[in-house]
């Protein structure tokens, strides 16, 4: 029986043994850059889509009806002030302006008689060789063509008018749109459809909307006592077209709607931009790119953050090189750095990378790195 136990016992130091030499060592620890968070001076850009129009969008309509004889231009060129762009038939109209002149030159005609009237009777009334009573009449028919005169006049005008509407002029210089009706077609005032639009766009205006909330912080951003002065203080915003480029010139906040829209609780802004090239037209559209200064700001690589179920999170390193996993408040965007509120503060050390594969509590070898984080080439 003791021989039983003393093997027994001999087996289990042995088994142990073995098992102690199999047991692998424990790896090291990750080495993975660390940074200190800082906090600087910087100007985030938001982004609202924008509409485009020129300073003057006109609809080119006929004020006569008649046969468009001629179209004197093609569609998308360029025409100044006071051009010819189209012609209707004026034959009608110089026959009611003919018309109107003959009716003119037979009312004078009649004042004519009537004062002839009027001289003839004055001395016979005054002789008392005729009563008065014809010299009244006479006298109440001259005033009548003169008043016939006054409206010959009128007709004439009005003709010459009408005959003038015959030539459809450029109200304004700017760009000439679609050309709807050709030659030859039967045009009228009263139209659905115009005969073509008209952009005067030497300068365009780009109209782009705040929610209620960016409003507030919009003018809450910029010095002056009323709206009137902030829009003063505004810097200059850029453009972004719609193949992801800036249109090469700033342009300028000049205008703030008086109201918000009910339906979308946002309020409209325009920025005029030059177009000296006319590289833009009505119904472009982009985006307007707003800065927003922010001062003391903490921004943190986007690199070094991870999402997870709608929340973002960093890893902060503390005490013995222990990783936290920590939730932070993204307010918005600069370049390729997230703007925190909440979750860190300016000193905290964070991990920049490898953070896929890290877990609460797991300990790490920092890597200092030589950048800091919040440091961006924007910074003000």
């Amino acid at each position: 029986m003791k021989n039983v136990i003393i093997t027994s016992f001999i087996l289990a130091l042995v088994l142990s043994s073995c098992a102690d030499k199999q047991q692998a060592p424990a790896p090291p620890p990750p080495v993975l850059p660390v940074a200190a968070i800082t906090s600087e001076n910087t100007t985030t850009d938001n982004e609202y889509p924008a509409s485009i129009q020129g300073t003057v969008d006109v609809e080119i309509r006929p004020q006569v009806s008649g046969n468009l004889d001629r179209v004197l231009v093609d569609e998308g060129a360029y025409v100044s002030k006071g051009q010819t762009l189209f012609k209707i038939n004026e034959r009608p109209f110089r026959e009611q302006l003919n018309n109107a002149l003959a009716s003119l030159h037979a009312a004078e005609a009649a004042l004519i008689n009537a004062q002839l009237e009027v001289d003839k009777l004055t001395p016979l009334v005054q002789n008392k060789v005729v009563s008065d009573y014809q010299l009244k009449t006479a006298k109440a028919s001259q005033k009548i063509a003169a008043a016939n005169i006054e409206q010959a006049k009128a007709m004439v005008a009005s003709a010459r008018i009408n005959l003038g509407y015959t030539n459809v002029t450029a109200p304004v210089s700017g760009y000439i749109g679609r050309l709807p009706k050709k030659q030859g077609s039967l045009v009228s005032a009263t139209d659905i459809e115009p005969l073509t639009t008209l952009s005067d766009v030497h300068e365009v205006f780009a109209y782009f909307s705040l929610g209620e909330t960016d409003f507030i912080n919009f003018k809450s951003q910029y010095a002056g006592n009323s709206l009137i002065d902030k829009i003063k203080h505004l810097p200059p915003v850029s453009l972004i077209l719609a193949d992801n480029n800036a249109y090469p010139q700033t342009g300028k906040i000049d205008m703030v709607d008086g109201q918000f829209d009910k339906t979308t609780g946002a309020i409209t802004l325009r920025a005029t931009f030059p177009n000296k090239n006319g590289t833009l037209r009505s119904g472009n559209t982009g985006r307007i790119r707003l800065g927003i200064q922010h001062d003391d700001a903490i921004l943190v690589p986007q690199s070094a953050t991870i999402e997870m179920q709608d929340k973002i999170f960093v890893f902060t390193v503390g005490k013995a090189n222990k990783v936290n996993k920590m939730p932070i408040t993204v307010i918005g965007k600069s370049g390729t750095n997230y703007l925190i509120k909440d979750g860190v503060h300016s000193g905290d050390q964070i991990v920049l990378s490898g953070i896929d594969k890290l877990q609460e509590g797991q300990v790490i070898q920092p890597e200092k790195s030589a950048t800091k984080v919040a440091q961006i080439t924007n910074k003000k």
